[in-house]
This record gives structure tokens, C-alpha cells and sequence, in this order.
């Protein structure tokens, strides 16, 4: 492996020193922070038991007892938003992370061996990505069936193709310079290349990958879980409270579904401008070493 020069390491120490998070990347952290707070003590601190029904309280608007106000069987919208913010971070990371995982391990192989692997691999990655993830997600689920893992499994199984076309790219540049050529040389496993040499120089672009598909996942969560598809009742899925309320918006009621909406708008905001954060420190820090 290549090891960095001390004018290297002083200007990369120099670059990290320089560095100062913009506004954006605190205000954006701070959110998706509370919604990660949310996800893992929200049953614990809300104010009513989001799952208890209440027929007297149904659709009551926004007050000091229900800030958020009741959704049509009287269920508290504020405690159910914050139990939410569970089921769909847990299924959207872990769909992000195995996808990443993946797709990484698919484009390093892709990258390094190349040849009839790499275009066999290619043409079915080209084939996937080319339709929507929402409709391949629609067939998938409809066989495999309506449910957390399935889909996590589905979602991942999208965003690996697009992320190993991304690694694939990486290690094709990385693949030519002199460190790798040296390896080779020296006669070192195509395992050992792929993992000391080659994916040490690309993980700036898997933590940037992860983050985008994070992004991607929220949405692609939210949208099979308004279609119903998604998450399942009775949890108090974003997408899902958004379906369940539609109706009750042509009746005036905007709040059971404006706050869920706000909600989803926040997260993915908020994970956006920590990934745009992350894309620019990494690029600055690439471009110093």
C-alpha cells in the first residue's frame, strides 16, 4: 500500500484544522439526531400510547393536550409521528447499509477482474437500475411477501447495483496507478489487493454512496408504505399515517397528515445535508493528501 509522505500527512492535519461544519450540516445533524433520539426512546417519553383508540377524541385538532391533534380512531398524531420515526430509520439504514455493503463487494470484483465478469455483471446492473424502484419493489414484495425484512431486502437489492457501478468506476482509476501495479507485481492475492490496496482508497465514495442511498431509502420507504406495500398496520409508519389520513384531508382534517409529511420532509433534509457535508470534508481532505 502506498504510504503516506510527511508533507502529506502535515497538509491533510492542515486541511482537517482548516475545516469548519457550515450551518446546514449543524442545523441538518441536530434533526436527524432528534429523529434517531425519537426512534430509539420514543415510546418511552411520548405523552399518549400512540397505538390506544379513542373514539370520543376522534379527529380533534391541534391543542395543548394534542399538539398534533387525533387522527379518525382519536390516536394521538404526536405521540404516533415520534413512535414512527422507528420502523422507518431501522428499515431505510439497514436497507442503505446492506445495499452499500454489497455493492461495494460487487464493484470491487467488477473493477479488478473486469472481463467477461465485469460484463456480465454490467448488463444486469444496467437492466435493474433501468426500472423504477418503486414498481421492481411493487413485484418483488407482492411475491416474496408483505413484510419488514422483505422489504429491506428488496430496497437493498436496488441500490446495490447502483452502488457497485459507482465502486466499479473508482477501482477502474485506482486500478491503473502505480501502488496497485506494484501489488501485482509482487505477486499478492487478488483478496489482498481488493482489501488492503484498493477499497482503503474508495471508502471515502462507499461513506458518501451510503449516505445518498440512506437519502433514497426514506423515500422509497415512505412511498410502498403509503401504497401499502411498506410497513405494515398497525405501526405508526410515516408513509403509512399519510395513507391512512387521506381522507380525512378532503374533510378539512390537514393535520393527521401534514405533520407525518413534515416529518419525512425533515428527515430527508436532514440526511441529505449531513451527506453533502460528508461529500465536501472527503472531497477537501482528498484533494490535501
Amino acid at each position: 500500500m502506498a504510504l503516506a509522505t510527511p508533507s502529506s500527512v502535515t497538509e491533510t492535519r492542515a486541511a482537517t484544522t482548516r475545516y469548519r461544519p457550515s450551518v446546514s450540516f449543524l442545523v441538518g445533524a441536530a434533526v436527524f439526531l432528534f429523529w434517531v433520539a425519537a426512534a430509539v426512546a420514543g415510546r418511552h417519553v411520548v405523552p399518549h400510547d400512540p397505538f390506544a383508540v379513542q373514539p370520543a377524541l376522534m379527529l380533534e385538532p391541534p391543542s395543548a393536550e394534542h399538539v398534533f391533534g387525533t387522527d379518525e380512531l382519536g390516536r394521538d398524531v404526536f405521540s404516533r409521528v415520534l413512535v414512527g420515526s422507528r420502523d422507518i430509520l431501522t428499515v431505510s439504514f439497514s436497507a442503505a447499509l446492506l445495499g452499500t455493503l454489497f455493492g461495494t463487494l460487487l464493484g470491487l470484483c467488477m473493477g479488478y477482474f473486469r472481463g467477461p465478469f465485469d460484463e456480465l455483471f454490467s448488463r444486469i446492473g444496467e437492466a435493474v437500475i433501468s426500472l423504477p424502484v418503486i414498481i421492481m419493489a411493487l413485484v418483488l414484495i407482492a411475491a416474496l411477501g408483505r413484510s419488514n425484512p422483505a422489504l429491506i431486502g428488496v430496497i437493498a437489492f436496488d441500490f446495490m447495483w447502483v452502488v457497485a457501478r459507482t465502486i466499479r468506476g473508482a477501482v477502474l482509476q485506482e486500478s491503473e496507478k502505480d501502488y496497485i501495479l506494484a501489488a501485482k507485481v509482487r505477486g499478492d492475492s487478488a483478496l489482498f489487493v481488493m482489501v488492503r490496496e484498493l477499497f482503503p482508497n474508495v471508502f471515502p465514495i462507499v461513506i458518501v454512496e451510503f449516505t445518498v442511498r440512506m437519502t433514497f431509502a426514506v423515500f422509497a420507504v415512505a412511498n410502498l408504505s403509503f401504497l401499502g406495500f411498506g410497513v405494515q398496520p398497525p405501526a405508526p409508519d410515516w408513509g403509512l399515517l399519510v395513507a391512512e389520513s387521506y381522507g380525512s384531508l378532503i374533510s378539512g382534517e390537514w393535520w393527521v397528515a401534514l405533520f407525518p409529511t413534515l416529518a419525512i420532509g425533515s428527515l430527508v433534509i436532514s440526511i441529505y445535508t449531513v451527506a453533502n457535508e460528508a461529500n465536501r470534508w472527503l472531497s477537501g481532505s482528498s484533494l490535501s493528501s
